[in-house]
């Protein structure tokens, strides 16, 4: 088995026995990125001399018993959302095309502690505004299962990173899905925590109350190995959470038995693509077997979550990116006349269209006239949303479905339509809403050898409930490497 097939613990296992140095973990991954970044393009930037360094001082630590964890040498990719001290930080935009951070995001620090090696930063939708990758300023990633897809977005680069084992493991930033539904669609696993587990200190915003770092890997060991060592409550982030356990490996355990599954009838009615519906009712099935309690519910007010999420994403999103303006930092047009003139032709020029359409669509609902009649609905709404998964956890451990209602669509299909791209977040925008923790993981393939993603929820703070039950399930089939890979 080649370095870049084993998973990240795995190969920190091997790391700290000696079997492999981290220089040679290093350059696999470096390899891997050379050889196949042509046909994928996951990456934004690789420091192939910044990561073989680091993997000099790292091997150091190691030797001396400075460093023991799990995760030391260990190969990583980082969205490029999220700061990197010297390092091209661009949100996969031309208005950042030349922005190279002076501090570090704290969840990339936190892995840097443990000992983690970054190769570089992963492409991914434009200020991680989209559902595919596409609307990345650099060019599209491409779906190693079939190069001709999509990889999901707005973490595609993460996700097709690992599942083309460019990387051992990957960061990713969920705001309305964007861990899990790239995670379904390339075939690993994903983990948006619980809101304010993981402090956003230095992941440059896109929607405040909704984005979270998380950790994409191969596996669910792996996640929860991650997970543990990024989490963390930061006084320089007003919404982190100081919690009392962040031992999120101990709930790895092959053990379902009693444990509460609910299957939302909401989840599996038009729009779900039948061979996801029964691909993922197999997997609830199976989880029944191990000994849980499986039964359907109506969680209710589904239909209203997309609309609640892009009124308040938006909103936020236009406040935001106010800062991008062409004085501090970032692109600035080279023509213009006057201080109002250079930020419209920046701010004209440095967006894409994707960014554009939120930002106005987020400045309209915010404006005078209009904020109580969509934003402040939408806020009253997300309660109501939250109120709906607070019924359904009283009676409930874990929820189940899908991640996606279907597999990964091809190039250039959702952006014609981009209502279409946005109803894509159907199963996952209410996570976000209610800031509760998810995981996707695979659960099977389309007649087309296109991954499918299960997606399980959790309570506020219960990572701990469906990072077991997706252990269980996990245990009943083998990882499959794509055929990139």
């Amino acid at each position: 088995m080649s370095i870049m097939s084993l998973t990240a613990v795995e190969l920190g296992r091997k790391i700290k026995t000696g079997e492999i140095s981290v220089r040679e973990a290093a350059k696999a991954a470096l390899d891997a990125i050379e050889k196949k970044e042509t046909s994928v393009h996951s990456f934004v930037t690789v420091d192939y001399d910044g990561a073989l360094a680091r993997a000099k001082e790292v091997q150091k630590q190691i030797n001396e018993g400075a460093l023991t964890g799990l995760l030391a040498g260990v190969p990583v990719a980082v969205k490029d959302n999220m700061c990197t001290e010297g390092m091209l930080t661009t949100c996969s935009s031309k208005i950042l095309g030349n922005f190279i951070p002076t501090y570090t995001a704290e969840a990339v620090r936190n892995l840097e502690k443990a000992g983690a090696v970054i190769i570089g930063k992963t492409n991914m939708d434009e200020f991680a505004m989209g559902s595919t990758t596409e609307t990345s300023a650099f060019g599209e990633t491409k779906n190693p299962w079939n190069l001709e897809h999509v990889p999901g977005g707005s973490s595609g680069g993460s996700c097709a990173a690992v599942a083309a084992e460019e990387c051992s493991y990957a960061l990713g930033s969920d705001t309305g899905g964007s861990i899990r539904q790239p995670s379904a669609f390339c075939g690993v696993t994903g983990i948006k925590p619980t809101y304010g587990t993981v402090s956003r200190y230095g992941l440059i915003a896109y929607g405040s109350s909704l984005d979270q770092i998380g950790p994409i890997a191969k596996d669910v060991t792996d996640c929860a190995t991650i997970l543990e060592a990024i989490a963390s409550h930061d006084t320089k982030d007003s919404t982190s959470v100081k919690r009392e356990d962040y031992r999120f490996t101990e709930a790895l355990k092959d053990d379902v038995k009693g444990m509460k599954i609910g299957i939302p009838r909401d989840y599996f009615g038009d729009g779900l693509d039948p061979e996801i519906r029964q691909t993922v009712l197999s997997a609830a099935e199976t989880l029944k077997e191990k000994g849980a309690v499986v039964e359907e519910f109506d969680l209710s007010l589904v239909e209203y979550a997309i609309p609640a999420y892009y009124v308040i994403a938006c909103a936020e999103a236009s406040s935001n990116l106010a800062r991008f303006d062409g004085v501090k930092y970032g692109y600035r047009t080279k023509e213009y006349e006057g201080l109002h003139n250079m930020y419209k032709k920046t701010r004209s020029e440095g967006f894409g269209a994707e960014v554009k359409r939120r930002i106005m669509l987020g400045s309209f609902v915010l404006s005078s006239g209009y904020y109580d009649a969509y934003y402040l609905k939408a806020l009253r709404t997300k309660a109501l949303i939250k109120q709906a998964f607070d019924r359904a956890f009283a009676k409930y451990d874990v929820i189940l479905g899908p991640a996606a209602p279907t597999t990964a669509p091809r190039l250039g299909e959702s952006l014609s339509d981009p209502l279409k791209m946005y109803l894509g977040d159907i199963y996952t925008v209410s996570v976000n809403l209610a800031g509760l923790p998810g995981i996707s993981l695979p659960c099977g393939k389309d007649k087309n050898g296109l991954p499918i993603g299960l997606q399980l929820i959790g309570d506020c703070f219960k990572e701990k409930n469906i990072i077991r039950a997706a252990y269980a399930f996990e245990q009943t089939r083998a990882y499959e490497h794509c055929p990139l890979a």
